[in-house]
């Protein structure tokens, strides 16, 4: 038709024209949305926010414990998993001699090797006589406690530990905790099963409890009067009379006929330091100085103010850590890419999964002291510092950047701990 062909090429210039002029005026529009945001987050960033700021509901004082966690650096990536727990977060089972609380695999899902207990007994209380699957490794935190645990050959060991002591237990064999004098003890327990539990132990008052009478009469050679008298359900934890002095009862079992030739206990805060230096200090005990800690390697650490557990791995297992006194920090690092920052208080328990590079900072204003664990019979770990210096400096340099120069500020020894001041 005459005068279409006019007006087509019209029609699509003005299609066009507002295509283009729609397309700037909305890339405008969103230079602008841009601009005005980035201004927001600037007058944020001047304004000290930060863009995990939460302005709605929170746990404040948890918070206030765990900063890390509701503000975390910006070197945190990813998901880890949790690294954190706390045994005041634990049920306690309280009974009339002390008191129990557990952390295992269910609280802290990643630590399938290793578990803990921490425990209270009164003044003369006892946790019950008893064995379990799992090896025990103790540090005694507070008061003194008398242990016994019996030997397959009939052998038995009896010993005080008093605080800064420990004790280990082969998994299976009988023994027993007392708390003594003046005010009992308390203590944390850890087992070679992530899944092990305090209510699954094999108890003595529960087998007399459930073998017949008739049974136990022909085993113990007593008459219905003394049966009768055997405890019908658990024991667990219950008070007693304070024993005998330590000699009086390692006579009334045999005396050095049956003292037995393994020592169960040692004393792990008063051994020298494994490593000090202006950071702090390391105690190492593992079955190179501790022959019955055959599943249990361990390092009671001190960090001063501002000291730093250098950055470091073990290569044989993961660690499991339990947070004496002070206040610290740790970031754990795993493949591929992935970092996690906790803090943590006396009390909390750490958890870093086998091989993951990790670090502790003393954030606080006291010492920082606390444990790490590990199953495995030696305790081992690899320096970062100690493995830079130990490479070409071309290596360093093609990797990091860095000078020969600066390279060789980096300490070449493994200090395991750092001073605030990078002092040795």
């Amino acid at each position: 038709m005459p005068g279409l062909e006019d007006k087509k090429p019209v029609a699509q210039n003005v299609s066009r024209r507002s295509f283009l002029a729609g397309t700037t005026a909305l890339a405008s529009t969103a230079l602008a949305t841009l601009s005005v945001s980035a201004q927001s987050q600037s007058t944020k960033a001047k304004e000290g926010l930060h863009p995990s700021d939460d302005p709605g509901q929170r746990n404040t004082p948890l918070l206030d414990e765990n900063p890390s966690s509701g503000t975390p650096p910006a070197t945190d990536h990813g998901d880890l998993g949790p690294i954190w727990y706390s045994f005041n977060l634990a049920h306690k089972r309280v009974e009339n001699g002390g008191w129990t609380r557990q952390v295992t695999v269910r609280e802290l899902p990643l630590s399938r090797d290793v578990a803990g207990v921490n425990m209270r007994l009164n003044s003369g209380s006892f946790r019950e006589l008893h064995w379990h699957t799992a090896a025990e490794w103790a540090y005694v935190l507070y008061g003194k406690a008398r242990i016994s645990v019996l030997n397959p050959d009939g052998t038995v060991f009896i010993d005080d530990v008093a605080e800064g002591g420990l004790w280990y237990f082969p998994a299976g064999y009988p023994h027993s905790i007392q708390g003594l004098a003046p005010d009992g003890c308390e203590f944390l327990l850890v087992f070679d099963e992530g899944a092990f539990s305090e209510e699954n132990t094999f108890l003595l008052s529960e087998w007399v409890a459930h073998t017949p009478h008739e049974v136990l009469k022909k085993n113990f050679r007593l008459d219905d009067s003394a049966i009768n008298k055997l405890p019908d359900r658990e024991l667990f934890i219950f008070p007693a009379e304070l024993p005998a002095s330590l000699s009086e009862d390692r006579i009334s079992v045999g005396g050095i006929k049956t003292a037995s030739p393994t020592n169960y206990s040692f004393d792990m805060k008063g051994m020298a330091p494994t490593k000090a230096t202006n950071g702090g200090e390391v105690r190492i005990v593992d079955s190179q100085n501790f022959a019955p800690s055959k599943t249990i390697a361990t390092g009671l650490v001190t960090l001063k103010p501002g000291g730093l557990r250098e950055l470091h791995w073990h290569p044989n297992g993961s660690e499991w850590q339990f947070y004496i006194a002070g206040k610290g920090r740790m970031t754990v690092f795993g493949p591929p890419g992935r970092a996690r920052t906790m803090d943590f208080n006396a009390n909390d328990v750490g958890f870093v999964p086998a091989m993951a590079g990790h670090y502790i900072e003393n954030t606080g204003n006291s010492d920082l002291v606390f444990l790490e664990i590990i199953k495995a019979d030696t305790f081992l770990d690899f320096s970062l510092n100690n493995w830079i210096r130990h490479v070409p400096p071309e290596m360093v340099t093609a990797h990091l950047k860095l000078t020969s120069t600066e390279t060789a500020t980096i300490p070449v020894e493994k200090l395991a701990v750092l001073a605030k001041e990078g002092t040795i």
